[in-house]
């Protein structure tokens, strides 16, 4: 069988290797209060449950690690792209597997983002915006502001090149 991430005209290249602190972060921003909030409803109904003290925030916790520590790097390994000479070819997900080719034609305008967390690590998000409505908005995040910058500033002048 052949590997997916091998398919295709081409290797997909990886997302910059610091996307998984980012991920690692985000992960966390939703799991502490989560953590937090099963903790304080033991505190205060724990004993009328009969449950052992702690046992539910434990669970919570450990599973809270695993979205924390596991998730993130499992999710960085399953995104990659290749830039073509008229499209781009994204790929992701870990259950459910998504194939995006965005052909540079469709492409009406793209954005650079960056977020606090990402700009900490010098990141940015790509985000292809094309004619339609559904996936109309593609994002390529995890790769390094300067690449991004770069990568949409090629597929701009693409589309000048295919407009003259």
């Amino acid at each position: 069988m052949q590997d997916e991430s091998r398919a295709g005209e081409g290797a997909m290249t990886p997302l910059d290797p610091s996307q998984v602190h980012v991920l690692r972060i985000r992960a966390f921003l939703v799991a502490a209060p989560a953590v937090l909030a099963v903790w304080a409803l033991d505190m205060a109904m724990g004993r009328e449950l009969g449950l052992p003290p702690l046992a539910v925030p434990g669970a919570v916790l450990l599973l809270a690690l695993l979205l924390v520590l596991v998730y993130p790097a499992r999710r960085y390994r399953r995104w990659g792209y290749r830039e073509g000479g008229d499209e781009i070819e994204i790929r992701r997900g870990n259950v459910i597997r998504v194939r995006t080719i965005v052909p540079f034609g469709r492409v009406q305008h793209s954005d650079v983002a960056q977020g606090p967390i990402q700009r900490a690590f010098g990141l940015a998000t790509l985000i292809l915006h094309t004619a339609g409505t559904h996936g109309a908005s593609v994002p390529l995040p995890g790769l390094t502001h300067g690449d991004a910058e770069a990568m949409r500033d090629r597929i701009r002048a693409k589309i000048r090149q295919d407009l003259v």
